[in-house]
């Protein structure tokens, strides 16, 4: 049994999307004699690997602490896209050439490559990315998965520093059919791309009131 890490590396050069556009703010405090550190963050929590929750686009929504670690993590299956253009826009017709279909219950992964090509290049990174569109979101969000997740920014409206709650059609088609959003995943040509199920794993910080918050993703292969 092998663990895969899907979880890119974050530090001070990371930015936040182009809503934000921040980079990861770190202060490193040490003590004196002998060695002791505590280092303090401040960052937008959906910068690098991350859940979103439907706090994110409704007032009433679900945060951290009352989403059950069971949503993200169980059987989970890949919609190998292979290596996509940037700027190239997810169809229902990409994922049906995939011939997978992720059963009620089980975690889909879009892999499109993006995230292994360009994360840490920003803004490119975000504006850049492929993105997935609503039609293939009701694809994906009528297959039963209890979470989606995506190794680029999927969301095509964030990609630019001005849009309204309105135009969060991804978040909002996921969210609502009660599956979880999860993005910028890494590494996921080393999973099975035939259609094997593995064991996959979400583990999200238990931020209460948090409408997102980072993640550790990774998966266990045999």
């Amino acid at each position: 049994m092998r663990i895969i890490d899907l979880t890119v590396t974050i530090g001070p050069t990371t930015y936040s999307p182009p809503s934000v556009n921040k980079p990861i703010e770190v202060n490193v405090i040490r003590r004196s004699p002998g060695y002791w550190q505590v280092t303090q963050v401040a960052m937008a929590l959906h910068a690098g690997s991350h859940v979103d929750f439907t706090r994110h686009f409704q007032e009433d929504g679900e945060t951290a602490e009352q989403v059950a670690l069971s949503r993200t993590c169980g059987d989970a299956v890949v919609l190998d896209l292979g290596s996509l253009e940037p700027g190239h826009v997810i169809t229902p017709a990409d994922l049906e050439s995939c011939k997978v279909t992720p059963k009620p219950g089980e975690i889909a992964l879009v892999r499109t490559g993006w995230t292994d090509q360009a994360w840490g290049s920003f803004p490119r990174y975000y504006v850049d990315s492929p993105s997935c569109s609503p039609a293939a979101a009701d694809w994906l969000a009528a297959t039963g998965a209890t979470a989606i997740g995506f190794d680029c920014f999927p969301e095509g409206a964030a990609k630019l520093k001005n849009y309204s709650p309105a135009d969060f059609v991804i978040h909002q088609k996921v969210g609502e059919s009660g599956a979880i959003l999860m993005q910028s995943l890494c590494n996921l040509g080393e999973l099975p791309t035939d259609g094997a199920r593995f064991q996959f794993f979400g583990a999200f910080l238990k931020f209460e009131g948090a409408e997102g918050v980072p993640a550790r993703f990774f998966a266990h292969v045999d």
